[in-house]
Order: C-alpha cells, then structure tokens, then sequence
C-alpha cells in the first residue's frame, strides 16, 4: 500500500467547503492551506464543496502538508485550465515549501533527484529500484521546526566533501539498482542525522534490527521522528514482526513505491 491525499471535487458554492475527518485544528473553509495555496495560483476561482481524505500522518516526517501543498496547484490548474506543465508545477510548489524534497517526488512519483539553487529548480526522475518500504511510525509528533532546529549552522569543508561523496554515490547505486550499496550510504549520512538523534532515539534501534534482518538500510523520513526501512519483499515480515518489539504504540506499514505521482480520476 501507499499514502495519499484525495480531493473530490463537488459542486460549485459560494463559499468554500472542506469535509474531511483531520481534526478541529484544520479548517474546513477558504483558510484552509489547501484552499490558500489554489486561490494563490488562480484567484478568480469558484468555490465548490470538496472532501479531503488523506492516510497520511501529520507531523510524521511523511510530507503532510507538501501533499496539501501539491493538491492546491493540481486544483488550481483543473479548475482554472491552467494547462501547467510538470516542470512549473514543481517550480511553483518548490518556492512555497522551500525545496522541492517532498513536493518534486509527489507530483512527479517515482524516485526524484532535485535542486534548488538561486530561484531555480532542476530534478531528474528515474526508476527506483522494486523493495518494500517499511515505515516505522511513532506514536507522538515532531514538529518539523524543532527538528529543524537542532541542526548545526554550519558545517566544515572537509565534511560538506565527504557528505557530497555519500550522497553521490546512494544515487549511483539506486541508479544501479543496487539496492545493498544505496542503504549502506544512507546509514553514513553525516548531514543531519546524528544531530537529531536525541529527537529519535528509536533509530538506534531500528537500525540494528535492520542489521540484524537483513534490510537493505535504514533512514529517518525527512525530519522525522519516522524512520523508513528498504527491504526485499522476501526479508519484510521477519522486519515488520522484530521492529513491533520496540514500541507497541508505535505504527508499522509496509508501503510501495508510487510511480505515478499526482493522479487525476
């Protein structure tokens, strides 16, 4: 299975109408960021009745709110005929998130390498490589800002080098389909990683197990505190049953690849 974020387009309205089962504290009206982000895109807009579902969780480190992000400019471009191209999608949404980590992938699927750099955009999508993902969920939030701020200011010469080389050689080896050598380059990250470490302290764990399972490697999910685990689909029960072990409050799902990205019914 997958995460998704769904919009079903209702009928128009005069004012803007969100049902959806997300709690209190996201607004079901034109103060809704998904709501924000399509008027911003296209302004004259009407407004219509919509339903939002999404399976993924907030403050996890899985990309909730690129997802809502992404959405706003799919609704924009189908309401308004925008006629918007791959390439202006994920520059738009790019300059709204900050970089294109989560938003370039979910509308393009698949594996995607992006830059950002002096207001410009570039990214490469390829095929990743068949594996189960396993998703470690914990029970408890972490807000992107405070995991955020653990990071350091900055980061030798000597480091900024030999974490350039990490990361171009995890690409290589995905580009490969090198599963083994794509993990064991994640798991040296120097970039941020051993900074959040008294944020998530279950990835000490997780990555023994993975060890110990045999699982290709292990990371934290963006800022965390979710740490995704690649696996052979043959390794993957065996994983799911021994990472149960570390915290039963904590959510296990096996998840797939999505290939497609943003997708229209």
């Amino acid at each position: 299975m997958s995460q998704y974020l769904t919009i079903e387009i209702g009928r128009e309205t005069n004012q803007w109408q969100i049902d959806h089962h997300l709690g209190d504290a996201i607004p079901s009206d034109q103060t809704n960021l998904l709501i924000k982000i399509a008027l911003g895109l296209a302004p004259h807009l009407k407004p219509h009745h919509l339903t939002m579902t999404s399976d993924i969780p907030i403050a996890r480190g899985l990309g909730s709110s690129s997802s809502v992000v992404v959405a706003g400019i799919e609704l924009a471009n189908r309401l308004g005929n925008l006629g918007m191209t791959t390439e202006r999608k994920v520059a738009y949404a790019t300059k709204i998130e900050g970089h294109p980590d989560n938003v370039a992938p979910a509308i393009c699927g698949d594996f995607v390498v992006a830059s950002y750099n002096e207001g410009e955009v570039n990214f490469v999508k390829h095929y990743f490589p068949e594996c189960d993902v396993i998703a470690y969920i914990p029970n408890h939030e972490l807000l992107t800002a405070n995991s955020r701020a653990a990071l350091p200011i900055e980061m030798s010469y000597r480091d900024a080098v030999k974490a350039s080389s990490i990361g171009n050689v995890m690409i290589a080896a995905i580009l490969n389909g090198n599963l083994p050598l794509a993990g064991k380059m994640m798991e040296r990250d120097i970039l941020h990683e051993k900074y959040r470490l008294r944020l998530v302290p279950h990835l000490v764990e997780i990555r023994k197990i993975c060890k110990v399972y045999g699982g290709y490697g292990s990371f934290l999910s963006g800022a965390g505190p979710t740490v995704l685990v690649l696996s052979a689909p043959e390794k993957t029960k065996k994983l799911v049953h021994a990472l149960k072990g570390i915290d039963v409050k904590a959510t296990i799902e096996v998840l797939s690849i999505e290939k497609e990205g943003i997708q229209i019914f």
